[in-house]
């Protein structure tokens, strides 16, 4: 149970008044027991003078008894008279009989004050009655002094009395402490109010509403406290509005990012991985606290951030090869965080070079195969030339063969320059296209019309399987003109016997066109490369029929610039189709 801050205050000024009342009673008690004896006293004293006053007039002063009898009625104390021998004359409280047996009273102490200064007094346990009487004796006597009058009155009167204010003060004190007690209470609840509010107001601070606000109700120091408190709400909300903005903003930034970012702190433990590096090794689990060899399972990473924050000094760069759903080349970058000359941890940033370091080696192997294609019909020209010079020249006969096979090298390093700078053009998307629509069954009968001599050359059937309603295209009709003239080409020198068929179906909003052939087919393993640049699956075959090596690059390379796609499908020693899909008109 939670012990509220106004129950403290309420007890402690439950304690304090409790404190303050008690003391009173003590002290009004004792002055309450004082003031009753002094009230006695002085009402005994009275009632002594008064007393003496009528026995000095009393015109029957020897009958004592009729006396003492009389004035106890009246004033109804114990009334005595005692000679100025000491021997009692008279006692309203006892008979003849009685009287002889009392004692002398000479010695009392009341008697002999009474004898020296004419009055006297004395409290004390009457040993006659046995009680605790007050008593007041006084000399009596106009002219001379006949004897002594005393008046005696129990104190128990004065206890009952003492003890009944006794009741009434714990009464009034009891209900005084209670009324004091519920006032204290209330006022607590209003003092110990702002501070709950405070309260619950950093529980909701600490929740992350901002929202509340405390009522200021005084000009004190409590209300002093309330607004610094508010100020303080505000500058925290305004602070925390802050760091959202720009946590929102870093994790922007992190998320648009195509680097991977991994964070980690002095321990090597990881603090934040951005979206990029958990897809590319695939993290799903919490990565707080965990080192980046538990994340990744890279000794290299572990090893760069270990020395990172070691060294504790510039950057460290690797290049690195991890496989993930497939090899990826990484170059990873590394500096520490450095607060005060303290190493506080290091920030990795992970750039994916895969694709950089496979243009690169395309580049290479272009450059490579760009030389080697070049030489060889040069070299041969080169040499024959030479001959010529040398005199075979005048060989008529030698003369004009080699002519021929220098002109044919010739026209085959021009197709091989055209094509290359068709290509580069291609694919540095340059590429300007006129799209508009194309009848796909014209384009195809212009360019089998065109071929007409090689096919029939050839002892080759070729059909045209396009249906005259079928769709236009939305193309650049010299371009797929181009890609039918390839695949048609590559298909009259690979067949050797049977037939080519060219066919086009519908597929949804594209336009499917398949060029089939019944030629030597093409081994499993090498389609996945078909497309690629120089790329032969027979090299001597394909020099000996004049091939570039870049005519399928080239058809990849302008279906792709019309948003088409396209693929092979080929069985060895039974034959190809080539299909290419363009969008519909």
């Amino acid at each position: 149970m939670k012990n509220h801050i106004h129950y403290k205050i309420t007890a402690v000024f439950g304690i304090i008044i409790g404190i303050v009342f008690m003391g009173v009673y003590f002290y009004l008690n004792a002055g309450l027991s004082e003031a009753a004896y002094l009230r006695i006293k002085g009402n005994l004293s009275k009632q002594t003078s008064l007393s003496k006053s009528f026995i000095e007039q009393s015109a029957d002063k020897e009958n004592i008894k009729a006396i003492v009898d009389n004035i106890a009625k009246n004033l109804g104390v114990r009334v005595t008279i005692i000679g100025l021998d000491g021997f009692v004359k008279g006692d309203s409280e006892l008979n003849g009989q009685q009287l002889s047996e009392v004692e002398n009273h000479i010695q009392r102490p009341e008697v002999q004050q009474a004898l020296k200064s004419k009055i006297g007094e004395n409290r004390r346990l009457s040993t006659t009655v046995k009680k605790e009487m007050l008593y007041m004796a006084a000399l009596y006597g106009k002219e001379k002094s006949l004897g002594i009058i005393r008046l005696a009155i129990p104190l128990m009167e004065m206890e009952v009395i003492s003890d009944n204010l006794k009741k009434m003060l714990s009464v009034a004190f009891f209900i005084a402490f209670i009324l004091a007690l519920l006032i204290s209470f209330f006022v607590s609840i209003l003092i110990s109010r702002p501070v709950r509010e405070m309260s619950l107001m950093a529980k909701s601070i600490a929740e992350g509403d901002f929202s509340k606000r405390i009522l200021i109700s005084s000009n004190d120091e409590i209300g002093d406290l309330s607004k610094a408190f508010n100020f303080m709400a505000e500058q925290i909300k305004s602070r925390m509005r802050d760091v959202i903005a720009g946590k929102s903003k870093l994790e922007a930034v992190l998320l648009s990012m195509f680097e991977g970012i991994m964070v980690v702190d002095n321990n090597g433990g990881v603090l934040l991985i951005n979206q990029t590096l958990r897809k590319l090794f695939d993290v799903k689990q919490n990565f707080e606290g965990k080192t980046a060899l538990e994340l990744i399972r890279n000794i290299e990473i572990q090893e760069i951030t270990d020395a990172v924050l070691k060294l504790k000094e510039g950057f460290k760069s690797k290049e690195i090869s991890v496989m993930v759903s497939e090899e990826k080349i990484l170059l990873i970058n590394a500096v520490p965080i450095m607060k005060a000359d303290i190493c506080d941890g290091a920030v990795l940033v992970f750039h994916d070079i895969t694709d950089l370091r496979r243009l690169e080696k395309i580049r290479r192997d272009f450059v490579a195969n760009v030389s080697h294609e070049l030489r060889t019909p040069v070299c041969s020209i080169k040499g024959y030339s030479e001959t010529l010079l040398e005199g075979a020249l005048h060989d008529k006969n030698n003369a004009e063969d080699f002519l021929k096979i220098i002109y044919s090298d010739c026209e085959r390093l021009a197709k091989l320059i055209d094509d290359i700078l068709d290509l580069a053009k291609i694919e540095s998307d340059n590429l300007a296209l006129n799209l508009k629509s194309c009848d796909v069954k014209e384009i195809v009968q212009r360019i089998v019309s065109g071929m007409s001599m090689r096919i029939k050359a050839k002892s080759l059937d070729i059909n045209v399987k396009i249906p005259d309603q079928i769709a236009g295209i939305m193309a650049d009709e010299n371009r797929i003109a181009q890609v039918l003239v390839n695949l048609i080409e590559n298909a009259l020198k690979y067949t050797k016997r049977g037939e080519i068929s060219i066919s086009a179906l519908e597929e949804g909003d594209f336009l499917r066109i398949n060029v089939t052939d019944t030629g030597i087919g093409i081994p499993e393993k090498d389609i996945p490369r078909l497309f690629e640049r120089f790329y032969r699956v027979d090299k001597a075959r394909s020099k000996e029929l004049g091939g570039t090596g870049l005519g399928l690059s080239i058809v990849k390379h302008i279906v792709y610039a019309h948003n088409g796609k396209v693929s092979v499908q080929s069985a060895q020693g039974k034959g190809s189709v080539f299909s290419f899909t363009v969008p519909k008109a």
